[in-house]
């Protein structure tokens, strides 16, 4: 048995259950002058901050907005996108943060799944999401809010809330209520919505105010707002009464004078980040003393990355996985086991955590198969969307509920988890299961790789084989074949690649995921056109 249990009940804590809205709202009234948000020049105080919240909320109830009403947001990083997400719950409402990356044909399904009756869009989002706003009733054109951007059709943002009749309080919310709906990054078919209810973000944010999310931590946001990535350290620092640094784009300069300028205590990044940040040429140069946390997730952060990391960043590095939708988290604290760099750590507070073979049995201490999970903090279903929600479940033999992550992984006997592959990534060769990240990290060894992937592609000879996708660093011009050849002498004979190709970069999400299916889409026409 690799079961793996730390459940402790939020309900044998002593504020088990307090809401997002009243918290903010006794943080500005005990600080009314620290400062709540910085953004470029404005440097926003509590006081200020939530009398906006409680402005617009007033103009939400007055639009008929209420209890579990959505309202979207499709913006950059602002203290506007921020003002109308926490007005949002004070008004007992429930935030939906959409992706400008989206297409507008998703966007405009999402929009129209989620029910949203109110949205907040910036150029960018305007742009992305098109003429498809026509096609979605729900939102009124009074309700639709540009943000920085003239367009008939579209109402000023501000020219809306002046509207306001007035602040309100914050509306009083039970835990099953609805907190904020956030839509997977499927680019095809309609992304699921991923609902959360108060109760689930309660949890999470008081297990999260043991890192130091307190009102002296300042946290600098520099990935969109729209991912939980963001909001799992966004929403602690808001709820602890401290400082939200915003950066509307990242990028490595921008980050390190900020970080340095505004003693910058917290940061959740993504790997991509951290390879950028400390490969910038002046990154020793900046006083990063201040950190106290740094932490990562959305990708495995590299051995070799969380090093150099440690040796040259001051404060804590942890390394985080987990679903958006709840159940799996796993915390490693690479400062107080560097000698497990290669795994994603162990499960975190009110978390258990399973591996089942292909069977749905529970798997020994090595053995790989499928993570599942279950924790204190899990979603309340995918929106609209039952027959998802029960497909994501597994039940133990005691019929405790657990969410199957589609990720492929193994315990080892301390407990700690290796992440191996998403289950649909997983390449089948020959009758042989491949993991790409077993070979993946062996082309990163390669002294002229600076990124790779690896992908399966169509064989005639074995169904599928391993395709190394890789990005060399600068000035080197070490072939292919080469790189191939190199590797797969470090691989065992049943993984060997079918060959590398280079690449100028790999594609990756907002948040720094690899998008593999992007990779795999010219090989599978290929191979559906022969």
């Amino acid at each position: 048995m690799t079961r793996q249990t730390q459940i402790v009940d939020p309900a044998d804590s002593p504020d088990p259950f307090a809401s997002f809205p009243a918290r903010l709202q006794r943080t500005a009234r005990a600080q009314p002058d620290h400062t709540a948000i910085v953004y470029g020049r404005r440097r926003i105080a509590w006081a200020a901050f939530h009398a906006r919240v409680r402005l617009i909320a007033g103009r939400l109830q007055a639009a008929g907005i209420g209890a579990d009403d959505k309202v979207a947001m499709l913006a950059h990083n602002c203290p506007e996108y921020l003002e109308l997400f926490a007005a949002t719950l004070h008004a007992g409402a429930c935030a939906v943060p959409l992706s400008s990356m989206a297409t507008g044909a998703a966007l405009e399904a999402m929009l129209r799944d989620s029910d949203a009756r109110v949205l907040l869009v910036s150029a960018k989002g305007r742009d992305a999401l098109g003429t498809h706003i026509d096609n979605v009733d729900a939102i009124a054109p009074a309700h639709r809010l540009a943000l920085d951007f003239e367009a008939p059709g579209w109402r000023a943002f501000e020219d809306w809330v002046a509207e306001s009749p007035g602040e309100i309080e914050p509306a009083a919310v039970t835990p099953d209520r609805h907190f904020n709906l956030i839509y997977s990054s499927g680019t095809t078919g309609t992304p699921k919505g991923i609902l959360h209810d108060h109760r689930m973000r309660a949890r999470q944010l008081y297990r999260l105010a043991a890192y130091g999310y307190d009102d002296t931590a300042i946290t600098l946001v520099s990935t969109p707002l729209y991912s939980n990535t963001t909001l799992v350290s966004a929403l602690p620092a808001l709820n602890g009464g401290g400082t939200l640094v915003l950066m509307p784009k990242f990028d490595e300069r921008g980050f390190l004078e900020l970080a340095e300028r505004e003693r910058v205590t917290h940061a959740m990044l993504v790997p991509v980040q951290y390879q950028r940040l400390l490969a910038h040429p002046d990154f020793d140069d900046f006083d990063l003393s201040s950190f106290r946390l740094k932490s990562s997730t959305s990708a495995p952060l590299r051995r070799s990355v969380m090093e150099d990391a440690m040796k040259r960043w001051p404060g804590r590095l942890v390394e985080v996985y987990g679903l958006t939708e709840g159940g799996v988290s796993t915390m490693l604290d690479a400062n107080a086991f560097p000698d497990k760099l290669d795994t994603v750590g162990r499960p975190a507070e009110g978390v258990e955590l399973n591996i089942l073979d292909e069977q749905g049995r529970e798997c020994a201490a090595g053995e790989t198969g499928e993570i599942v999970g279950r924790a204190t903090a899990m979603m309340a279903g995918y929106y609209n969307r039952p027959d998802l929600t029960e497909q994501m479940i597994w039940h133990d033999a005691h019929g405790a509920m657990f969410f199957k992550t589609g990720d492929l992984g193994r315990l080892d006997a301390d407990g700690f988890l290796t992440i191996l592959d998403r289950k649909k990534d997983m390449i089948i060769s020959g009758g042989f299961n491949i993991y790409a990240s077993d070979l993946e990290a062996v082309l990163l060894q390669h002294p002229g790789v600076a990124d790779a992937a690896v992908i399966g592609i169509p064989s005639e000879r074995w169904g599928e084989t391993p395709l190394g996708l890789v990005v060399r660093r600068a000035n080197d011009n070490t072939a292919p074949a080469v790189i191939c050849e190199w590797a797969n002498t470090q691989l065992g004979h049943s993984q060997r690649l079918a060959g590398v190709e280079l690449r100028d970069e790999l594609p990756r999400s907002s948040i720094g995921k690899i998008l593999k299916r992007e990779l795999r889409e010219p090989y599978l026409d290929e191979a559906g056109a022969d």
